[in-house]
């Protein structure tokens, strides 16, 4: 169902991200296999590091015995180290200050519990599930910098979709990277999904391809890679806005979502992306890679700030490990629960 082409030399300038290796036959009994740990349970275990620089200090402050400035002002810079973000930071005292000050809360348990509301209500507006029925076949275009995670959250979301019962066909848009079209094959290959390539060549036209052959084949979702590229690159910014317009000629409705993939171990830095990418392209989805490996969870706090006040951008999915089922769609009370609790609960 999917074609093999011939291979460009591999590009020597940046290494492949890392394709999970296909599960090995199971020879073992069935009961020495660990037990599969539920979304809830990875999300807490994926969050550790975030949860080790926010939670860990937030039980410390917490288990006062009152609330004081003293208790707040040390809130705050911990929020602020913590890449909740100068804005957000100031948002969530501004309202706990003022719940304190209505409900005459003292008990500093209380307003752990105040802090919870206040954050999930922050981060909320990012939640919003894909709607993949609106569009066939519905076209998401990917973009991100080089290493952010783009080519292996494409083969994570093909997965995805087709626990859905959703056709996939992926478009293999990043013709800079040979290493790019091999590993988008490897997932093809391996989740039985075809694959629309090119030896070398235009992405637009690859992209552009790709569109027509899942009209033809009566494909419900087509995942468009792009080439990694940094927000100060002016030509390859032209370049990937001109990916966005060719598919918009292959279909007039699309693309129906351009997703960024944002590596979670960039901080603040994440903010300038979003804003350079959305500049360029319009991104209407956002997706959150490697939590497990950093301590900087605290930025989609920031993230949701930025945005809040003119068009919040949907945070689709979050990454929290290598495994394909590690990258799932974001849930703002999940989220802050799996930053709140301990390890061990749920």
């Amino acid at each position: 169902m999917f074609g093999f082409f011939k291979k460009d030399k591999p590009a020597a300038t940046e290494a492949a991200e890392a394709v999970p290796a296909a599960p090995a036959a199971q020879d073992s009994a069935p009961e020495a296999a660990a037990p599969k740990m539920s979304w809830a349970q990875r999300l807490r275990a994926g969050l550790s590091k975030t949860r080790a620089q926010i939670g860990g200090q937030l039980s410390a402050l917490f288990s006062r015995t009152r609330v004081d400035d003293e208790l707040l002002e040390e809130l705050e810079t911990l929020l602020i180290t913590s890449d909740v973000g100068l804005d957000a930071t100031t948002h969530l005292l501004d309202v706990l200050r003022e719940r304190v000050r209505r409900e005459r809360i003292e008990d500093p348990a209380r307003l752990r519990d105040v802090l919870k509301e206040a954050l999930t209500k922050l981060i909320a507006p990012l939640e919003r599930p894909l709607d993949l029925d609106a569009h066939k076949p519905f076209i998401i275009m990917i973009a991100g910098v080089n290493g952010a995670g783009k080519t292996t959250s494409i083969g994570k979301l093909a997965k995805h979709f087709q626990a859905q019962g959703k056709s996939v066909l992926l478009a293999a848009g990043d013709t800079f990277r040979a290493a790019a079209r091999e590993q988008l094959e490897t997932w093809g290959a391996r989740n039985n999904v075809a694959v629309i390539a090119q030896d070398s060549g235009d992405p637009a036209a690859v992209v552009f391809d790709a569109v027509n052959a899942a009209r033809a084949r009566n494909i419900d979702v087509v995942l468009a890679d792009t080439a990694g590229r940094l927000p100060t690159q002016l030509h390859l910014m032209d370049e990937i806005a001109k990916v966005k317009r060719v598919i918009a000629k292959a279909d007039p409705t699309g693309p129906h979502e351009v997703l960024l993939v944002l590596d979670g171990n960039i901080g603040q830095n994440a903010l300038a992306q979003v804003k350079a990418f959305d500049a360029a392209i319009g991104v209407t989805g956002l997706v959150m890679t490697k939590l497990d490996g950093t301590a900087r969870g605290g930025v989609i706090a920031a993230i949701a700030k930025q945005h809040a006040p003119s068009r919040p951008i949907a945070l689709r999915y979050i990454g929290v490990g290598e495994g394909v089922d590690d990258l799932q769609p974001f849930r703002a009370a999940e989220f802050v629960d799996a930053l709140f609790d301990s390890p061990q609960a749920g």
